[in-house]
């Protein structure tokens, strides 16, 4: 018997009613057979005693799963509506038999046969919930029999917000649960009775029931049923045996990986799974492949889709993207290479990330936009890019914002933002920006996913990052770069890479060390990548691509041709990039000093209003103004 079935027979005991939710649809082996949620609970209610078990349903209404019970039901009911007439009002009856007339007698009959023709009938269907609950509370609220009724997806016929009826409905239902007495004992040959009177609920998401309706009674308690645990999984698995490619001549420890593997399923996805495995070939020895086949539903990788010649040249296609950052574009494009060809240390790494980075350096040097990149060269879409700021992560509630509420809590239905993404894109590059900022509680989810490559959220639903290449971002230590180019331009030199890779390597681990968790930056430190400073060389790159963008933008409006001067553009920025300060502050900076020759380029179209077909020159004078002029397109082309 499963866990949750233990536990809900445990609790009826202690008097209490119960809101069961979760994975109210799956199926449980239970004597020999494979047994719904409908016919296990009804089981386990006859267990504890129940001589009427009803499910209440809002497809189906009321019936009754067991047989015998509609009978013994109606039973009940006609005894509801045979109870004694009230005693006449003092000296009524004896007026009327003082008057002697027997037409009165007969009147009287008359009125009560009558009556009795309007008075509940069994077998009666009970068309509304409020009729249904109205019986059940009268039949809960007697001592004279042992009944339970259970009234599934609730919650899809009374909104938790809805209007007044629906708060009714369920005040109606409380009352029911609330007002249900212990039944006198039984036949000492049976089994002993139920320790009051069982009104159920079950729903698949607690979140969609009020609040008030099981938290503020203490005789009210919710139970999660969760998603089978490695034992029912190895049953299930024993028993599909026969159905899984491969099954039959699989050992014992490799039925053990595929049980670690299915974390997460329901008996349902493991007979699909068997069934994924049969119609794919992919046998039990290889789990990890089954697991991912199944879950992703694709026949096509992207991964293994990418052309070998662009996989080649992955580096020179980044680096057109990233300028100056060799060493990080080299690193990321030998991951792709691996996460291509697909060859490892056997399948232990195969369901962690494609690859996971340490991105770490200055500010404004490439890291986010490598990561744009990256998702550009594999997935063709720049929307394979997500990126979660963990500025936003610094309090230990927040990791619920990542892999979503428990139950009952708020925002409990609507999952984890990043458990919710990978489900939904399960190829994906991901982005933790300024990862030294979020809380340690955070920090350990990120463990669990690099260790495991999954994470499950607070609806019990798993999400599989096995697909995903996993990229953390950190600026600490960029705060003493400033520092370090001062110190080395006074001696009239550079700062040698190595210094950089020396100083933020050292700056990371002191860092993870105090906040205690050394283990983390152990699991990322095979992929920390320091990004170079920007050099005078690659300040002059930058700047000719941004001001293509911006020639491109008047081109695409105007139709009119930008060109800059490249040598009075180049020596100009240069001078304004070679102070400390600017220089420790990257890319940003270089678009910062842009902006006063782009605002003299849209003061030049307030003013002038350029023809279409006609060309502008942009330059900058000796002392640094920027000048805008018609020209006859003999400049160099931006």
């Amino acid at each position: 018997m499963p866990l949750w079935a233990v536990s809900l027979r445990w609790e009826l005991r202690r008097g209490r009613q119960i809101v069961l939710d979760g994975h109210v649809r799956d199926r449980w082996w239970v004597d020999g057979r494979p047994a719904s949620f409908r016919e296990l609970l009804a089981q386990v209610l006859v267990l504890q005693g129940a001589e009427v078990v009803g499910w209440w349903d809002p497809v189906d209404q009321l019936t009754f799963p067991v047989a015998g019970h509609r009978e013994r039901f109606d039973q009940l009911v006609r005894g509801l509506s045979s109870q004694p007439a009230p005693a006449p009002e003092d000296g009524q009856d004896g007026r009327e038999e003082a008057a002697g007339d027997s037409g009165t007698r007969r009147d009287r009959e008359r009125r009560r046969r009558a009556e009795g023709m309007f008075a509940p009938r069994a077998p009666r269907r009970y068309s509304s919930l409020e009729d249904v609950t109205a019986v059940v509370r009268q039949l809960s609220a007697s001592p004279d029999s042992a009944t339970a009724f259970v009234f599934q997806d609730i919650d899809h016929a009374l909104q938790p917000a809805g209007d007044r009826e629906s708060q009714l409905g369920y005040l109606r239902l409380r009352a029911a649960m609330t007002d249900a007495v212990e039944p006198r004992p039984g036949p000492s040959s049976g089994p002993p009775p139920l320790a009051r009177n069982a009104v159920l609920c079950a729903v698949g998401d607690i979140g969609r029931l009020p609040a008030w309706f099981h938290q503020d009674d203490p005789r009210v308690a919710a139970l999660h049923i969760s998603a089978p645990g490695p034992a029912e999984r190895r049953l299930w698995l024993r028993l599909l045996r026969q159905e899984f490619s491969g099954g039959e001549g699989a050992t014992g420890p490799e039925w053990e990986a595929l049980v670690g593997a299915t974390d997460g399923m329901t008996a349902w996805e493991l007979a699909a799974l068997a069934r994924t495995s049969h119609i794919r070939r992919e046998p039990v020895q290889r789990p990890d492949k089954l697991v991912r086949a199944h879950r992703l539903n694709v026949s096509v990788d992207p991964w293994t889709q990418l052309d070998r010649e662009s996989v080649a040249r992955a580096a020179d296609e980044l680096r057109t993207r990233v300028i100056g950052q060799d060493r990080a574009v080299e690193a990321v494009a030998g991951a792709l290479q691996a996460a291509y060809v697909g060859v490892g240390f056997g399948d232990s790494g195969s369901s962690r990330p494609r690859g996971s980075f340490f991105f770490v350096g200055p500010t404004g040097v490439g890291k986010t936009e490598l990561a744009k990149a990256v998702a550009q060269l594999i997935f063709g879409d720049q929307s394979a890019y997500a990126r979660f700021d963990m500025s936003e992560y610094q309090q230990e509630h927040a990791a619920e914002r990542l892999a979503g509420a428990p139950p009952g809590y708020l925002g409990y239905e609507q999952g984890g933002e990043l458990t919710t993404r990978v489900q939904e894109r399960p190829f994906s590059v991901l982005l933790f920006d300024e990862i030294e900022k979020a809380h340690p509680a955070v920090l350990d989810k990120f463990l669990q996913i690099l260790e495991d490559g999954r994470l499950t959220d607070g609806r019990g639903q798993t999400a599989n990052f096995s697909q995903c290449l996993i990229i953390f971002t950190s600026n600490t230590g960029a705060d003493a770069v400033k520092d370090l180019l001062a110190e080395r331009a006074a001696d009239g030199e550079d700062v040698p890479y190595g210094l950089l890779v020396e100083h933020f390597e050292d700056a990371v681990e002191r860092k993870f060390h105090e906040i205690r968790r050394p283990e983390i930056y152990g699991r990322l430190k095979p992929g920390v990548v320091v990004f170079d400073m920007l050099r005078t060389q690659h300040v002059t790159g930058i700047t000719d691509r941004l001001l293509g963008q911006l020639a491109e933008s008047v081109r695409e409006r105007y139709q009119v041709e930008l060109v800059h001067d490249r040598a009075s553009v180049h020596k100009w920025i240069t001078e304004r990039m070679s102070d400390p300060t600017r220089q420790s502050y990257g890319g940003r900076q270089i678009r910062n000093e842009l902006e006063a020759l782009r605002a003299a380029v849209v003061r030049h179209f307030i003013e002038r209003r350029p023809e279409a077909g006609s060309s502008l020159r942009l330059s900058v004078d000796a002392d640094g103004v920027p000048l805008v002029a018609a020209g006859d397109g003999g400049g160099e082309r931006a």
